[in-house]
């Protein structure tokens, strides 16, 4: 029987809800919004109603857009003082980072528009389809598996933050603790919230009685989210970028959000490296990857590339002579010898989606009745390069999120798309060289180690050989070897469309408990 799809996803359940409506005769669309929802309840911390994301649609009959669902900040922003905004810390291991929650950490959520956008342009099937796998798994409940365990682990001083929060992830099993590995994650409210929400849609979220108990709560407790936030925002369809590279056609997530540019312009500062000429792990490939990844956050504050009008960040930073400034850095120099979750879909008809969706680490916020947690992109550094509290008003959120699809010379079409904060662009970087430069196979490109570089100091995934590691750190003093694989270096899930569609293929990465399912 002829494949009627591919799915590559961060869990197994997610994957499963995609499959369930892809057998039942939905297209690409129809399944990455139901994985979508489905991964509110099976990815907790990466996913959610409250959140912010992006999807890069190809139908098969039709031109590529981007749908952007991101945040947006607030109209009018309360003063810092009157807000509620606390710092807390997520320890990654060899890495802290900090975040800031509560109610003025919340930024205007858009993935509950998103999904209702997408699914008029692009779905055919019933919402009450879509979200039924996703009300199953909230209502019955879904094993917490280890990679979730690990990552609540990891922010669960946030998790623990609030009367509301400890009470929705507490353990059956100890007292005083988070869900456990194993344990049934049940969120009834969130399974009564998809229903509500196929039955009433989404002016139930923006206007009716949800939006009422955000907009109580933040006038009352510090938060900057007013009716007029939740009623003016709107999903933005945007034209993507469009680049080439070593002749593949590559469509990226464009400005205003940071992520596909910054790839982009990675892109060609590599155009005249011969990278295979020394191979994959050669401490010569590394360093100018290494010197790559340098120039690229370089080039990303000293265009004030956040500041940029959407109209006007690509052309600045992929300007012709800027670019020539950056490859001197780069091949002048010797060589030496956040909570983010992404969904793949591609049917047999020649759809494909690339959809990426974070909450950040959650504000610690929960909707009441809801079992909705919203965001805290308004205290997530990455998002707010500038400084927190100092946010242009109704504005766009810039994301480094970036939904990618390549178009190659050989007829394949890989979609593909990372988790990992600031490392999603260096994790897809990798993965597309692997792929366009070295020849791997979809899972060698996603397994292969990766390295980081970001504010002087170069990490070091484990699995490069020893004297090209020893090489690289002479040139990179600052630098943190990784004793294990981990998902800091980001979660790259690839589904693959052979020539005419013929083959189908797909990896989801084991830095972030991926699968992959051929249906």
């Amino acid at each position: 029987m002829k494949p009627r799809g591919v799915i590559a996803a961060g869990h197994p359940k997610t994957a499963e809800a995609a499959a369930d409506v892809l057998a039942d005769g939905g297209n690409a669309f129809d399944a990455a919004l139901a994985a979508l929802c489905a991964a509110c309840v099976t990815e907790p911390v990466l996913a959610s109603l409250g959140g912010g994301g992006f999807l890069l649609a190809r139908p098969a009959q039709g031109p590529v857009v981007l749908y952007d669902f991101f945040t947006q900040t607030p109209v009018a922003p309360r003063p810092a003082a009157e807000t509620d905004f606390t710092a807390t810390q997520a320890d990654f291991g060899p890495a802290l980072q900090e975040f800031h929650i509560g109610l003025g950490s919340i930024a205007t959520p858009g993935v509950v528009k998103g999904l209702f956008a997408v699914h008029r342009d692009l779905g055919s099937m019933p919402f009450s389809r879509l979200v039924a796998p996703a009300v199953t798994m909230a209502r019955d409940g879904v094993e917490l598996a280890p990679l979730q365990a690990f990552i609540l682990s990891i922010v669960g001083a946030i998790f623990s933050a609030t009367p509301a929060s400890r009470a929705m992830f507490a353990s059956r099993r100890r007292e005083g603790a988070l869900l456990q590995e194993g344990e049934l994650h049940r969120v009834p409210d969130l399974a009564d919230t998809f229903e509500a929400l196929a039955k009433d849609g989404e002016a139930l979220f923006y206007e009716g009685e949800i939006a009422r108990k955000i907009l109580d709560d933040c006038r009352e407790r510090g938060g900057h989210l007013t009716a007029k936030d939740l009623a003016q925002y709107a999903v933005v369809k945007r034209e993507p970028l469009i680049r080439t590279y070593r002749g593949a056609r590559l469509a990226l997530n464009p400005p205003p959000s940071s992520g596909g540019v910054l790839i982009a312009f990675a892109l060609a500062l590599l155009d005249d490296a011969d990278l295979p000429a020394n191979g994959f792990g050669d401490a010569g490939t590394l360093e100018l990857l290494a010197r790559v990844m340098a120039e690229t956050n370089r080039a990303r504050v000293e265009t004030r590339l956040a500041d940029l009008p959407a109209d006007e960040a690509a052309g600045r930073l992929l300007d012709p002579d800027l670019l020539a400034g950056y490859k001197q850095q780069v091949l002048g120099r010797p060589a030496c010898t956040r909570g983010t979750t992404h969904i793949n879909v591609v049917d047999a008809h020649g759809n494909a989606a690339a959809l990426s969706v974070s909450n950040g680490e959650g504000s610690a916020y929960i909707v009441p009745g809801a079992g909705v947690m919203l965001n805290n992109m308004l205290g997530e550094e990455d998002v707010n390069p500038q400084g927190f509290h100092r946010w242009p008003a109704n504005r766009r959120m810039s994301s480094m999120m970036a939904p990618t699809m390549v178009f190659g010379a050989d007829g394949r079409t890989y979609v593909l798309g990372s988790g990992g904060s600031n490392r999603i662009r260096t994790a897809i970087l990798q993965v597309l060289v692997n792929l366009l430069d070295f020849g791997m196979t979809l899972d060698e490109a996603v397994e292969a180690p990766r390295i980081h570089f970001e504010d002087g100091l170069l990490n070091i995934e484990h699995g490069f050989a020893g004297p090209e590691v020893a090489a690289l750190v002479r040139a990179f003093p600052r630098h943190e070897p990784w004793p294990t694989t981990n998902m800091f270096f980001g979660g790259v899930h690839v589904a693959m469309a052979g020539a005419g569609g013929r083959a189908l293929g797909g990896v989801g990465d084991p830095r972030r408990g991926g699968v992959a399912i051929v249906t």
